[in-house]
């Protein structure tokens, strides 16, 4: 690990072979980098088409996974035998879970890989950590395929996770959600160690329109081997059978994604609400304080109730990805996933939200978009929002209050502050100021060559965990600004 230097003459260093010249007067060596008024001019080897670009960040360590690196949108921290253990989903067929030590997160060490369980049908997208009980995501490629649902595993003994071949060689329980309509679950929020919340198809359901094939299902994982189902809800009209329709068939978009959850996030300290974000449908805060008869034994099921609906289509681009409270400050903050290449469905954005009025959430602001948005359409593969760096109510996840980790597909990580209005007009909405950013290099096997930040934690540290959708594996970053990401 290279230390930080400060110095304040003419520097010539060599990195990657390649004689670097900097004149600086007052600058930071740190990790391989050059930090100048809080902009990081990284160097990069010959060849390379474009190098990484930074501002207040600097990256501490990387792994590549292998060389795979198709990362996911889950990853967790656990704190296990004296070691910090990584649990890191994939977007792609081939592998399930890649299980990396980053005790020192300078040098990341990759101790396992998972496969998929149906090489090239079957993705682990999401995951979830509560103790060391670990939710994964299964979903197929198609309806009807198998294994679909969510697996349950045993990760409280390091040697048993170092020599695991297989999922099943961890399992716990899996909890089947297959059918001739279902493709399994998506995206998935285990964090208090009782319930996990499932976007899901399920064997009992035929979808209206086949893309709003999955929706939110709540499964009991206090036996963590006898997984059960205890709730569901989803869009009305979406179901066949809806007592609505059908008057109540929701219009198709533009861009045609779905009626169908994505993140889901329940917080232990608020066990009564639910925020979902529905794709198509916009955001939802939900009332799932009927979770408590459950809890109690008073009662077998229950069905979340709609508290309040935002919906940011029309005007703009759908796909709402995230819907994401930050209680203390009576806000929430959403983002809109970019699905297409080269800005298609621009602009996706990260909006602030009042949500005091729980039945009226009101959008206040939008993060920033990057000044250089012009460059980076044209660079490849998607630009735009995607998802929220999570708090996952654990020792090791950073509660943010004031500020805003995103992933920005080939705009890498986008940091950004919630500022209060002026103290002299103090019912001022606040609004996002972008603090930090960084942008990996450019990456053989990405769409062009360009990054694409998928998913992005911040562990009680502060450090930034991110992964990269295709080849670019674990960049673990650092905040060096000035304004304090807190």
């Amino acid at each position: 690990m290279m230390r930080s230097k400060e110095f304040s003459t003419l520097r010539v260093a060599r990195v990657g072979g390649c004689r670097k010249t900097r004149i600086v007067e007052r600058g930071i060596l740190f990790y391989g980098g050059w930090i100048l008024a809080g902009v990081l001019l990284l160097t990069a080897p010959a060849g390379a088409q474009v190098p990484a670009q930074a501002k207040n960040v600097v990256l501490v360590g990387r792994n590549n996974l292998n060389g795979h690196g198709d990362g996911g949108e889950g990853m967790a921290i656990q704190l296990l035998d004296g070691r910090r253990i990584l649990y890191l989903a994939h977007e792609g067929t081939q592998y399930c879970v890649s299980v990396v030590d980053v005790t020192h997160p300078e040098n990341p060490v990759l101790i396992n890989e998972l496969p998929s369980p149906n090489p090239g049908t079957t993705r682990c997208d999401s995951l979830g950590l509560s103790g060391n009980v670990l939710a994964v995501a299964d979903q197929t490629n198609n309806p009807g395929e198998k294994p679909a649902g969510m697996w349950v595993l045993d990760v409280s003994n390091l040697a048993r996770i170092r020599a695991a071949k297989r999922m099943k060689d961890l399992a716990l329980s899996f909890f089947d959600t297959s059918g001739p309509h279902s493709r399994g679950v998506h995206c998935l929020w285990f964090v208090d160690g009782q319930f996990a919340h499932l976007t899901t198809g399920m064997p009992d359901v035929t979808p209206t329109n086949p893309k709003d094939d999955q929706f939110y299902v709540i499964v009991d994982l206090r036996d963590p081997r006898h997984p059960r189902e205890v709730g569901r809800w989803w869009y009305p009209g979406t179901h066949v059978g809806d007592a609505c329709l059908p008057g109540c068939l929701p219009p198709r978009k533009k861009i045609d994604d779905g009626y169908r959850p994505h993140n889901i996030e329940v917080w232990p300290s608020h066990p009564n609400r639910a925020y979902v974000g529905y794709i198509d449908g916009g955001g939802f805060i939900l009332d799932i304080s009927g979770l408590a008869n459950v809890k109690a034994g008073k009662a077998t099921h229950f069905t979340p109730k709609v508290i309040g609906h935002v919906q940011f289509n029309p005007p703009y681009p759908a796909w709402t990805h995230t819907f994401q409270p930050i209680f203390s400050r009576g806000l929430a903050v959403a983002s809109d996933e970019s699905t297409e290449n080269s800005c298609k469905d621009d602009p996706k954005l990260v909006w602030l939200l009042d949500i005091r009025a729980e039945t009226n959430p009101m959008v206040i602001d939008t993060a920033p978009i990057p000044t250089d948005e012009g460059n980076l359409c044209a660079r490849g593969g998607r630009f735009g929002a995607h998802n929220i760096a999570p708090y996952l109510a654990s020792s090791t996840s950073a509660n943010l209050q004031n500020s805003i980790v995103a992933s920005w597909f080939n705009a890498g990580v986008r940091i950004f502050h919630i500022v209060d209005g002026p103290s002299w007009l103090p019912h001022a909405p606040a609004h996002l100021e972008e603090i930090g950013y960084y942008i990996p290099a450019s990456l053989a096997g990405n769409p062009g060559g360009a990054p694409q930040i998928n998913h992005a934690i911040v562990d009680e540290h502060g450090l930034i965990y991110a992964n990269d959708r295709f080849t670019g594996g674990l960049y673990i970053l650092k905040y060096v600004g000035v304004v304090p990401m807190n």
